[in-house]
């Protein structure tokens, strides 16, 4: 056994089953180190929340000590120790921030989310069924055990339509993995690092899961979403059928027509104040930091802090005054249904990066939160035709090479999901959770591109799609379609003088992650690498990479443009950890590899009238379709 798979085997020993670690055999208080007295006020009985401020400070002083222990066999030591009294999903985030920063933890990955916490991902009566049957086999039945997952609502609630999307379970562990990636609580004098436009990740991120999530509903005949953006406007309801293993309690469901009312901490008019506070800043053109000092937001590093004052992380410039809009608000969304305490209820799916997707009140509050970073868009200059030509460079045609071309076809799959890392089911064998999830053909992209120049050019690609009909049949205004589009991917290419046929295979995608390890290839050592690391699991699911289409196909704008790379390239070490997901995930110690506004150059107003208008020789568009198979 190599020492790289040694490790990574004392890594996966303290995530087996931790939802019931802290319930089991105590170690007395006198023989706990010392450096974790600061940890273990929240109770493991609570749901954690990566946006409740009390919670976040505990996760900080988790991760920090795990981060400053001696060496690994000492990081081991105190996590093993911690596991035992730490609130275990506070523990699960603590440990896997701690061994993604950990220099002697490079090459090890923490197993997939979704096995070590099964029940945020598979409904509550699955695993009692999944229970039932495992621990009522004959004896000396060794068989795995598989139980099909049940659908959690049906055709009353028009939201019914996205719930393969919304209850994805490769969507929710993105989520999760990408505030552990990029947590709140993450402090730069601490680690001795910057993370490069936190921010603006958080901006791009989301809107990327907006846009997409209304290409989903464009698919399935619905209206696009309506944003939340009134703080007193009752919400619809929402059921997760999710339970809590450490608590024994559910996540609690959301009745139809309740309304965001005051919490202990925080008023629904500090919602009120601190957008009018960010919306004022974006207007003049400025925020106030701490000191009193004034931060111009310019065309560079404006989304950036907007984004750190948004969510309200660490590189906030002024917490105090700006608030905490984002986490707030997903704190009170989770408790509108006992606003005070006063029922001891359970947080419902919001108040967790593991399940809030699922939540179709998730989207529409990000959809606002998106305007108000639109509103800062909308007062930085339009793109010039400078600013989007690529001298000499010209796309004279692109499509899409699959069964048909032109056409992709999209198709529900089944999966299955291992439950006994998560619990013990006190049987031999395998329990699992067999479910659906939609999925795509693979396919390549196929561009001929001229170089009209005499000299070899360096280019970045970059793809985007979008619905081209609204839900009326009527085609979207490109100011409007612009917020719609999807990156699909981008990366470099050398131009040669003359005719250039690029070609791109969509598994290679920088928006996705290529695959996820799980917890019985890590324990066998398979693929392991020194220069992987815990980052690498960050990523969007490449089943999702393209919307569902519909049974007749859906008509789609690709997009693509080449840029100049000489002009787009920022200064690296040229050492990448790993090569997916780049766009939604960044690269771990390094700057973001591109020099452009994310969703450049769909992130500003334009005033085009017309794709025609809009168009500079190194862009084309092209028709495709993409059809649902059932």
């Amino acid at each position: 056994m190599s020492l790289l798979h040694e490790k990574q085997v004392r890594v996966l020993k303290l995530f087996e089953r931790l939802s019931v670690a802290a319930s089991g055999e105590k170690i007395p208080a006198d023989q706990i180190d010392a450096r974790l007295s600061t940890v273990g006020e929240l109770p493991n009985s609570a749901f954690f929340s990566c946006f409740l401020p009390a919670h976040l400070e505990e996760a900080k002083r988790l991760i920090e000590i795990f981060y400053s222990a001696k060496d690994f066999d000492d990081f081991v030591l105190l996590a093993e120790q911690a596991r035992t009294f730490v609130n275990s999903t506070l523990f699960a985030f603590a440990a896997e921030v701690a061994i993604l920063h950990r220099a002697d933890s490079r090459g090890i990955i923490v197993p997939p989310i979704q096995e070590i916490f099964a029940d945020r991902f598979v409904p509550a009566d699955t695993l009692i069924r999944a229970f039932s049957v495992a621990t009522t086999k004959p004896a000396g039945d060794e068989s795995d055990v598989i139980i099909d997952v049940q659908e959690t609502g049906n055709i009353l609630d028009p939201e019914y339509k996205l719930a393969y999307y919304r209850e994805d379970i490769g969507v929710n562990a993105h989520h999760w993995h990408w505030h552990v990636v990029y947590p709140s609580v993450y402090d730069s004098k601490f680690f001795g690092k910057k993370k490069d436009r936190t921010g603006e990740l958080f901006y791009y991120m989301h809107q990327q899961m907006c846009a997409r999530y209304d290409c989903e509903r464009l698919s399935n005949g619905l209206t696009r979403m309506v944003p939340f953006h009134n703080f007193e406007e009752p919400l619809e309801g929402y059921a997760a059928h999710l339970t809590h293993i450490a608590s024994g309690r559910h996540y609690a469901p959301r009745p139809d027509g309740l309304a965001m009312t005051d919490l202990r901490l925080v008023d629904v008019q500090d919602m009120q104040r601190w957008t009018e506070r960010i919306l004022e800043a974006i207007h003049l053109g400025k925020v106030i930091d701490s000191e009193g000092n004034d931060i111009i937001l310019d065309e560079e590093t404006g989304a950036d802090i907007l984004g750190s004052l948004i969510e309200s992380n660490l590189e906030s410039k002024n917490r105090q005054f700006y608030g905490n809009l984002h986490n707030w608000g997903h704190v009170m969304m989770a408790y509108i249904h006992d606003p005070d305490g006063r029922f001891r209820e359970t947080p419902g799916v919001m108040t967790d990066t593991a399940t809030s997707l699922r939540d179709p009140i998730f989207y529409r509050f990000h959809r606002f939160i998106d305007n108000v970073f639109q509103e800062y868009k909308k007062t930085l200059p339009v793109y010039s035709r400078d600013n989007l030509t690529f001298p000499d460079i010209e796309i004279t045609e692109s499509k899409v090479n699959a069964k048909i071309t032109n056409v992709i076809h999209t198709f529900i799959r089944e999966d299955e999901l291992e439950l006994t890392h998560c619990m013990n089911f006190g049987s031999p064998g395998s329990v699992k959770a067999r479910y659906h999830h939609l999925d795509h053909e693979s396919f390549s992209y196929i561009f001929n591109a001229n170089n009209n120049g005499s000299e070899e050019k360096k280019g970045t690609v970059r793809i985007f799609l979008a619905p081209k009909y609204d839900e009326l049949g009527n085609v979207i205004p490109l100011d409007e379609q612009r917020r719609l589009y999807i990156e699909m991917d981008k990366f470099d290419t050398d131009l040669r003088p003359g005719k250039n046929i690029i070609v791109r295979s969509s598994t290679d995608s920088t928006v996705t992650i290529s695959s996820t390890y799980t917890f019985k290839e890590l324990l066998h050592g398979e693929d392991l690498e020194e220069d992987r690391s815990e980052f690498c699991s960050c990523g969007w699911p490449q089943h999702l990479l393209v919307p569902k289409g519909s049974n007749k196909g859906m008509v789609f704008d690709l997009f693509v443009m080449i840029t100049d790379a000489e002009k787009d390239k920022v200064p690296t070490s040229g050492k990448k950890l790993c090569n997916d997901a780049l766009s939604y995930c960044g690269v771990m110690d390094e700057k973001y590899p591109d020099k452009r506004a994310m969703g450049y150059p769909f992130d500003r107003t334009i005033t085009a009238q017309s794709h025609e208008e809009f168009i500079t020789p190194n862009m084309k568009i092209s028709n495709i379709t993409v059809r649902f198979q059932d």
